[in-house]
């Protein structure tokens, strides 16, 4: 089962991926944008070009998972990713606001503490 929790790296591909892709075609994406070893954690992120479908692919510990949403009406917000990177990193708070539909520019956070680590 799928948590989305702060401890866990989010990594976003950059550019559309064809949904019919299932798990050694979305390893082998991992793995040529020079991410880390999907064996290491983290939940990686894949949209199609309509971006009404997405993908979450992630170790578990004893095999792979993917997660698989495809909306009947409207589309996923793409986070801001900087053109020469292959992916992005995001976190949990931002994944889950994509995932229910909300518009990022439309958040506004308060200031928290935080632990410099």
């Amino acid at each position: 089962m799928l948590h989305l929790n702060t401890s866990t790296i989010y990594y976003w591909y950059h550019g559309a991926v064809n949904m019919r892709c299932s798990f050694d075609a979305l390893c082998g994406m991992v793995s040529q944008h020079g991410q880390a070893n999907i064996l290491q954690g983290g939940v990686y992120i894949f949209v199609n070009k309509k971006r009404n479908q997405i993908k979450l692919l992630t170790w578990e510990g004893d095999g792979l998972a993917i997660y698989y949403k495809r909306l009947e009406k409207g589309v996923y917000e793409l986070p801001s990713i900087s053109a020469n990177s292959g992916s992005a990193t995001i976190d949990a708070v931002h994944l889950q606001l994509i995932l229910q539909g909300i518009i990022l520019k439309s958040v506004r956070k308060q200031k928290r503490f935080i632990l410099s680590k």
